[in-house]
């Protein structure tokens, strides 16, 4: 007997009599994707350039991503927002990043429509639309989509990912994560690490599992059920981490430098037919410095941070081959539209030198060679949190102009790959049509043939604001279809309209060049300062000709200038886009909305989930104190009190060798420690640790204030040490965490996670500056005995 089926909310077809006898069944209909219906993959890496890859000329071997170029296209002329959070709210939404609320990353949110990082439910998602198709959905990685207000366990979870359509997820939260120690989630809860980083843990490694079980999961029980996978690693994010076998395999292959390096990889991208044989490369870059005029030391150690990034690119395309390995193994790779782009050009935020510590540059500390080089070792492996030198993101970005942050096309010219055997006949072949991140989503609902919802879960959906580009896919003479698009990224601008491109570059072209009129990136733009840039710093360029922008028209076109500006208005207006906000750590300060009340008091108890730095208790620069009520059992006990951040800098309050010890991590350059003269006694104990500052900051040299960190047992006073500095405003990505060290260790001086052996009640710390008073006859005797 067939099963009668009804559309739900219709008529029920069936019989009903008095008796089952005279009645006839009928049932509601499964949602059910359409027969054939291919699978579809967004793999977005992060901070990768265009002239990375190996597949668009490159020096990084990518072979697996090489293998869907085969197989399927390269978009040559592909385009994202110059940054992670909103470009990947245009991926996955089909709307512009200001639409979606997301002008910068989720945490400089300020308080207008284009700017507040909550993503309006009206611009669904993807997976919100397939999902309601009969698609599985699942997320694996790098999510940085919901508030940082709204990303620990209090919720609302309703902007995580499986508020968003998506039926499962493991990754992390936020922008960024260490590779050895991340911050996951799983679902709409933390968890830890499945094995540690002595048992050969890495996260790229432990997505991809995780990603491949839930296609297996899905498909041992609904072999034809089609999945989209939003496939987003970590790489090629800081830090650039990865076993030291992969950073071996590039042992001397960047040794050139970034000069020959672009010269190179353009070469090569001439060969591919990416760009035409007579096409420019772009001139120098004011603020990278000649290979030529390198120190012998210089270039070992700059040569070494490239083969450390390459290495980590190169593991993370072998995790994704593991991926379509599976695909081939269950039948499905050939049935599956896959498209791999980057988020953004390749990032600048190592700065000239490069960082050991990508969080010092946050903290206004930009590290030296002297600082760097004799940790050289190190880079990659779990002590660090590196980044290499602008440098390499200029040259990564062959053949454009600058970098993430910024809307030359280095920062938002990107590698698009579409791969699908099944539905595109074309193999290994250059696509010259304009796209941009928001046309990916129209792309794919062309080619399934669904037509975007009018509302999805009662609330009514706005138009989506990109155009499909799979009329190309077997055509490479289709004419592009996406002919305006704005860009705008801390207020450095640009428009792109049928071969033409106007920018106007914040603080300038260049950080020299902004520097010279005493402008600075991160600075607030005034209404006299953007008349000026108006009227004197737009740039033209014809980039169907000069597609690296190297010859400014300008001077040469006035008219089109205008109206190209006057264009940029109009999308602006449009889209959400003013005001502009060329600021940077004043977005980071901006107060907003919390789920909890403002406080100065935070209590906090043993073995929860880690808190999430955000919400965690601001302790810079001002009085603080941690309290811990515990029960030390007969034999003594060790461990964390309380701690938060790693090796890039933090703080951890702790019992070892049976003494009250407290250490601030200043930048992973140097530990402060105060250390209780006494033992712990055995029984219930109040341990304190205070921080009182005897000076004022130096933030804008990277130092925080110095003070003076005193230790307490039941109210007596055991150590005292002056610490000259302290970190000024950020510890880094790691939360907080009470009772133990989630990921890496603070300090050297213990193994994590280092559990508290005895009983913690619950510790406390407050800001409201309530300190004991000093005894000075005590504080002799402790100086006495230090």
């Amino acid at each position: 007997m067939t099963l009668k089926e009804y559309k739900p909310g219709t008529t029920f077809p069936g019989v009903i009599g008095r008796t089952v006898a005279e009645s006839e069944p009928a049932w509601p209909q499964p949602t059910r994707a359409k027969e054939g219906s291919p699978n579809v993959i967004f793999f977005i890496l992060d901070d990768v350039g265009y002239g990375q890859m190996s597949a668009f000329g490159g020096l990084v071997n990518t072979p697996n991503i090489d293998r869907l170029v085969e197989n399927g296209l390269r978009y040559t002329n592909m385009h994202t927002t110059a940054l992670c959070s909103p470009t990947r709210s245009c991926v996955l939404t089909g709307r512009n990043h200001h639409s979606n609320g997301v002008a910068s990353i989720m945490e400089t949110a300020t308080g207008f429509p284009g700017y507040d990082s909550r993503m309006p439910f009206q611009n669904g998602m993807l997976s919100e639309m397939l999902l309601e198709h009969g698609y599985n959905t699942f997320c694996t990685g790098k999510w940085h989509l919901a508030p940082a207000e709204e990303s620990t366990p209090a919720g609302p979870f309703h902007r995580w990912p499986l508020g968003r359509g998506f039926e499962r997820y493991y990754g992390f939260l936020g922008g960024e994560t260490n590779q050895w120690f991340p911050d996951l989630t799983y679902d709409n809860h933390s968890v830890p690490q499945p094995k540690s980083v002595e048992e050969g843990y890495h996260l790229d490694e432990d997505l991809v599992d995780n990603a491949i079980k839930f296609i297996l999961d899905a498909h041992v029980i609904a072999p034809d059920k089609p999945f989209f996978l939003y496939h987003a690693p970590g790489c090629a994010h800081a830090p650039h981490q990865v076993a030291s076998e992969w950073i071996e395999k590039y042992k001397g292959k960047f040794d050139m430098g970034w000069d020959e390096y672009r010269e190179v990889v353009f070469a090569r991208q001439k060969e591919l037919g990416i760009f035409p044989a007579d096409a420019e490369l772009s001139p120098r870059d004011p603020d990278v410095p000649e290979w030529n005029t390198l120190s012998d030391e210089q270039k070992k150690l700059y040569a070494h941070f490239m083969e450390v990034f390459a290495g980590f690119l190169e593991h993370c395309d072998h995790q994704f081959g593991r991926i379509l390995d599976t695909l081939k193994m269950i039948g499905e790779l050939d049935n599956t539209l896959i498209m791999v782009m980057p988020d953004n050009g390749a990032s600048s935020e190592g700065g000239v030198n490069g960082a050991f510590n990508e969080m010092s540059s946050f903290n206004y500390y930009w590290e030296t060679l002297e600082d760097i080089l004799p940790r050289m070792d190190e880079i990659g492996g779990p002590a660090s949190y590196n980044h290499y030198p602008w440098g390499w993101s200029w040259a990564g970005n062959t053949p454009f102009r600058r970098w993430k942050k910024e809307v030359y096309r280095g920062g938002c010219t990107d590698n698009l790959i579409v791969s699908w055997p099944k539905g595109i006949k074309a193999r290994d072949e250059n696509r010259h049509q304009y796209a941009h991140a928001i046309d990916m989503v129209p792309t794919v609902l062309d080619v399934l043939g669904i037509e975007p919802p009018e509302s999805i879960r009662g609330v009514a959906q706005s138009p989506l604001e990109g155009v499909s580009f799979a009329d190309s896919f077997d055509d490479d003479s289709e004419p592009t279809q996406h002919h305006t698009q704005y860009f705008e990224m801390f207020a450095c601008r640009a428009i792109d309209h049928d071969g033409w491109r106007a920018v106007c570059g914040w603080p300038g072209p260049s950080y020299a060049e902004g520097a010279e009129k005493d402008r600075n990136f991160g600075d607030e733009i005034t209404a006299e300062i953007l008349d000026d840039l108006d009227a004197n710093s737009w740039e033209l360029y014809h980039i169907a000709d000069d597609p690296a922008e190297v010859h400014n028209l300008a001077d040469k076109n006035p008219d089109k200038l205008r109206e190209m500006i006057a264009r940029w208005y109009v999308e602006a207006g449009k889209y959400q886009v003013l005001p502009l906000d060329g600021t940077l750590m004043q977005r980071f300060a901006t107060e907003r909305p919390q789920v909890a009340k403002p406080r100065n008091s935070y209590t906090f108890y043993p073995d929860l989930s880690v808190v999430h730095p955000q919400v965690a208790p601001l302790v810079f620069n001002r009085p603080h104190s941690i309290t811990a009520e515990v029960e030390i059992p007969i034999g003594g006990a060790e461990g964390i009190l309380l701690a938060q951040g790693g090796v890039s800098g933090g703080y951890v309050f702790y019992i070892k060798d049976d003494k009250l010890i407290y250490i601030h991590n200043y930048l992973g350059l140097e530990e402060f420690k105060v250390t209780s003269s006494v033992n712990v006694p055995v029984g219930q104990s109040t341990l304190r640790y205070e921080f009182e500052p005897t000076g004022l900051p130096d933030i804008r040299n990277g130092r925080g204030a110095p003070g003076r960190g005193q230790l307490y047992i039941n109210g007596e006073l055991v150590g005292n040490t002056q610490f000259p500095t302290s970190t000024p405003i950020l510890f880094g990505i790691e939360g907080l965490s009470c009772g133990y060290d989630f990921g890496e260790a603070v300090t050297h001086d213990y193994h994590a996670p280092f559990t508290f052996s005895g009983t913690i009640k619950h510790v406390t710390v407050d800001m409201s500056g309530d300190l004991i008073v000093d005894d000075e006859s005590t504080m002799r005797r402790l100086v006495a005995q230090q």
